[in-house]
C-alpha cells in the first residue's frame, strides 16, 4: 500500500493553487522601454520582436495601460543621437537630456508610476564603453564613477525614484550615495548592478541602442561569468556603501547567483531578465517551435523561485493576462 502520494496535491487546478509555493503576479514585474528622442516616434528592432524604441508619447500610453494592469515602475533606457555622443559622455550630464525629459513628463502625467533610471555611460560616449577611457584605452575607474554620480543627480532632480548604476566600475554606490545625500536627496534609491556578468546575451540591447563597441570588451569592469564568489564580494561591497536593492543580470543563466543573494543579502533583490534571453524566444516562437507567453511566464516563474523580489523584463507585456 502506497501512503504517501504527492499527486494527491497537484489532481485539480485548485488544489495546485492552495500549495503552490511561488506566484507571479504584476507588482513583481518592471517593463523597460527605450527612449527615442522627438514625437510620435516608433521604431520597431528587429532582432526584439514585438518590441520598439519609443518616444516620450508613445512611452506614456504604453506605461499607464501597462501601470493600470498593476506594473509598479517602468526602467528608460536612451536613444542618443551619434552627434551627442562623445569621449566625456557630457550628454548623460544635460538637465534637458531625453532622459530627464522623460522623467518629468511621466512623472507628471502618472505620479504614482516609480520611475528607474540607467546610471551607466555607454549611451554617451563615442566608444560605447560604460566609462572613460585614458589615452591608451584604459578605463578609468575614478574619473568615471565622479561623471556617474553627477549623472545620478541630473536623474534625481528630473524625479527618479531609483538610480540605477549598472557600469560596475568601484565605489560608484558610495560616491552616488554621498553625491545625492549632499544636495538634499536622501529619498533617491539606488537599485545597483551588483552582479552584472560579462555576457553574450546583451547583443540585441546594444543594437537597440546602438552602443556595440567599436573596440576592445567589458570584461575589466562585467564580472566573469566563471564566478559566483566574485558577485557576492560586489554584493556585500554594494550594500555596505547604501545600496537600497541588488541587481543580478542575466537571469536565467545566473539563477544560482540570485539564490545566493537572496541567501546572503536582506536587501530586496531584482533580476534583469536580459534582451537575448527575450530575442531567443520570440525567434523560437516565431518559427513555431514554442509558445512564447506561456515559456515567458514560466521563465519569470523560476526567477521569483530563485528568489528574485522583482523582475525588469521585456516579456513583461506578454504575460500580463496570464497573471
Amino acid at each position: 500500500m502506497i501512503l504517501k502520494r504527492p499527486r494527491r496535491n497537484r489532481r485539480t487546478a485548485s488544489l495546485r493553487s492552495m500549495v503552490a509555493e511561488t506566484t507571479l503576479l504584476p507588482c513583481d514585474l518592471i517593463a523597460p522601454f527605450f527612449v527615442l528622442p522627438g514625437e510620435n516616434q516608433k521604431v520597431p528592432i528587429p532582432n526584439m520582436p514585438g518590441i520598439s524604441r519609443l518616444s516620450i508619447d508613445h512611452i506614456l500610453a504604453e506605461a499607464e495601460r501597462l501601470h493600470a494592469k498593476g506594473i509598479p515602475a517602468i526602467a528608460i533606457f536612451p536613444v542618443v543621437p551619434k552627434e551627442l555622443r562623445d569621449l566625456a559622455a557630457s550628454e548623460a550630464l544635460n538637465p534637458n537630456g531625453i532622459i530627464p525629459q522623460a522623467i518629468r513628463r511621466i512623472k507628471k502625467e502618472i505620479p504614482s508610476l516609480s520611475i528607474i533610471t540607467d546610471i551607466a555611460l555607454d549611451p554617451f560616449t563615442s566608444h560605447s564603453h560604460d566609462g572613460l577611457l585614458s589615452p591608451s584605452g584604459i578605463i578609468l575607474n575614478d574619473e568615471t564613477v565622479d561623471v556617474l554620480a553627477r549623472m545620478a543627480l541630473v536623474h534625481a532632480e528630473s524625479g527618479a525614484d531609483l538610480v540605477a548604476p549598472s557600469d560596475m566600475m568601484d565605489g560608484r554606490v558610495i560616491a552616488i550615495r554621498r553625491h545625492l545625500d549632499a544636495h538634499a536627496f536622501q529619498d533617491t534609491g539606488i537599485l545597483s548592478y551588483a552582479a552584472k556578468y560579462a555576457s553574450n546575451l546583451y547583443a540585441p540591447y546594444r543594437e537597440a541602442l546602438s552602443t556595440t563597441m567599436k573596440h576592445g570588451d567589458k570584461k575589466t569592469y562585467y564580472i566573469n561569468p566563471a564566478n559566483s564568489r566574485e558577485a557576492l564580494l560586489e554584493a556585500r561591497l554594494d550594500e555596505e556603501e547604501g545600496a537600497d536593492m541588488l541587481v543580478v543580470k542575466p537571469a536565467l543563466y545566473y539563477l544560482d547567483i540570485i539564490s545566493k543573494f537572496r541567501a546572503h543579502s536582506t536587501l530586496p533583490i531584482c533580476a534583469f531578465h536580459v534582451s537575448g534571453e527575450y530575442a531567443m524566444v520570440m525567434a523560437a516562437h516565431e518559427r513555431g517551435f514554442l509558445d512564447a507567453q506561456k515559456v515567458f511566464y514560466e521563465a519569470l516563474l523560476s526567477i521569483k523561485r530563485a528568489g528574485a523580489d522583482f523582475i525588469i523584463s521585456y516579456a513583461t507585456p506578454l504575460v500580463l493576462d496570464m497573471l
